[in-house]
């Protein structure tokens, strides 16, 4: 058997058909490993049914759900290209992603029907997209689309046939560029079968793990735990988006094992009032990571009987670089851990020489889960991994004992509760409005998101203010990526090569962010 990872669920619906394989919390749905992979087959063949083919793009616009997990395995096994769509944002990001991808069809649900119209309506300047798809609670709400549960009861739960596997590519995830442009992370069925392979040796995954998935499954860090649950004989409980309260709620009566969240989730689940009240006893520990999270955090969740592991991971990296263990939790407090058990770690100086240890240089990933390559952008790739080794453009620390501590970050990415913010990007639309001359965007500590976006503004209009501004962003990018507060000065300072000294401003600007 090629390594397909629609295959995998094939298999395990066959070694384990009776297991529970899925949870929807939202819908209250439950699957075991044989009726998900049933589903998963009606949705290839559909798809095969409307002339998708191996190498085809499709787009999957939904929130986290069975008809999710379901139709990207599916896609899979037919060979089919998946490109998750981030639900955030708005269209002309999304027009951009999909016209980059060449996706020739689009999955969505129906809360997002008033985005797909307008895509629709824009044509072939839009999109490439054929064929709609909505999955709604009726009929679809788009006259121009099919309904998902339409095609897919009508086409047959017999495994479809494939020659899909190992280095044929399975998904493009976009990430945001320094350009302001974003970029594709591709990936195939080999890279993730051996981000699955190095997850499980590294970590503390069982046989009839309950893990909950609460990030979207737009990201690596909702999407490979998916995959490594299933192939492991576990079961993922699906939130369709991440609530605190319902967090504990679910841990309690669905008796979760382990979970991954962002810093930002742990700290809004400490906010609950009275969460001592649920019994979570079942929770062996909580994987964290997508930035470093604070010791305190870390040290308050031990006061309650909860282990934080810290990992540190990227899309480019298949969601796998380092890991700290269970046996090093307590004891390396703040680490990122070692390299994942198929993965090779360096840190080095900006001539690609490892540092010694305790010194601050550039975390480099050599691994079978690394991406094969940025989609239609060789030049980034090249900049990217170079003779086999992925930069991260991530700052670390290594210690003598060879464990990581993520330092700072060489790019000036912003990461605000989970999510990356490219300063470039929001620079770019700020630019466009008529009463700015200059600006630059730093991160600002946050309680609530880790970090916010901060404008630095010099104005061309001396009438311009801040609402005006932020009045001008709104509904021209996602929310999150919108900055949280301006303030304007007379000058940006800058290098030589004209490059802003944001390290500068941050000195100048340290914030807390107003959130």
């Amino acid at each position: 058997m090629q390594n397909n990872i629609g295959l995998y669920l094939g298999k395990r619906a066959h070694v384990t058909p009776h297991m529970e394989a899925v949870v929807d919390t939202a819908s209250g749905q439950r699957f075991t490993f044989q009726a998900l992979d049933r589903r998963a087959n009606k949705l290839a063949n559909a798809m095969s049914d409307l002339g998708i083919k191996k190498g085809d793009r499709v787009a999957i616009l939904m929130m986290n759900s069975t008809e999710y997990v379901e139709s990207f395995y599916g896609l899979a096994k037919i060979g089919a290209i998946i490109v998750p769509l981030n639900w955030r944002l708005v269209a002309d990001e999304l027009s951009f992603i999909l016209k980059d991808a060449g996706a020739i069809a689009m999955i969505y649900g129906s809360d997002f029907a008033e985005v797909a119209t307008e895509l629709h309506s824009r044509g072939r300047d839009a999109t490439e997209i054929k064929h709609w798809i909505e999955l709604s609670e009726g009929k679809a709400r788009n006259p121009f689309a099919q309904d998902y549960e339409d095609i897919t009861q009508q086409s047959s739960a017999d495994a479809p046939a494939t020659d899909t596997g190992d280095d044929d590519d399975l998904f493009i995830m976009y990430t945001s560029g320094t350009t302001g442009l974003p970029k594709g992370a591709l990936h195939t069925h080999n890279s993730m079968t051996w981000a699955i392979l190095s997850f499980t040796a590294s970590t503390d995954i069982r046989i009839r793990d309950r893990y909950s998935i609460a990030l979207p499954m737009f990201h690596v860090g909702a999407l490979l735990p998916i995959m490594f649950t299933l192939y492991s004989g576990g079961t993922a409980v699906l939130l369709r988006q991440f609530d605190p309260k319902l967090m504990w709620e679910v841990t309690e009566t669905e008796k979760i094992t382990t979970s991954l969240m962002v810093p930002a989730m742990l700290n809004f689940m400490l906010m609950v009032p009275e969460f001592e009240k649920y019994d979570v006893s079942s929770l062996r520990s909580i994987l964290s990571g997508a930035s470093p999270v604070p010791v305190s955090l870390i040290e308050r969740y031990k006061e309650i009987g909860i282990e934080i592991h810290q990992a540190y991971g990227l899309t480019e990296a298949g969601g796998t670089a380092t890991v700290l263990s269970p046996d090093d939790a307590m004891v390396k407090i703040g680490s990122a851990g070692k390299g994942f058990f198929h993965a090779s770690i360096r840190v080095v100086d900006e001539n690609d020489n490892d540092v010694s240890p305790g010194e601050p240089g550039e975390l480099l990933v050599k691994a079978a889960h690394n991406m094969k390559c940025y989609w239609n952008n060789p030049k980034a790739t090249a900049e990217t991994i170079r003779d086999g080794w992925l930069h991260t453009g991530d700052i670390a620390l290594r210690d003598e004992d060879g464990f990581i501590t993520i330092h700072d970050r060489v790019k000036d990415m912003i990461i605000s509760g989970g999510e990356n913010v490219y300063p470039a990007e929001l620079e770019n639309v700020i630019l466009k409005h008529p009463g700015v001359a200059d600006v630059a965007v730093i991160g600002q500590p946050s309680e609530r998101w880790v970090e916010s976006p901060f404008a630095v503004v010099v104005r061309k209009d001396e009438t311009l203010t801040e609402a005006d501004l932020l009045q001008f962003c709104d509904g021209k990018m996602a929310r999150f990526k919108q900055p949280k507060g301006t303030v304007f000065v007379d000058e940006i300072p800058r290098n030589p090569t004209g490059k802003p000294l944001k390290r500068v401003l941050r000195e100048q600007f340290p914030g807390p962010a107003r959130d």
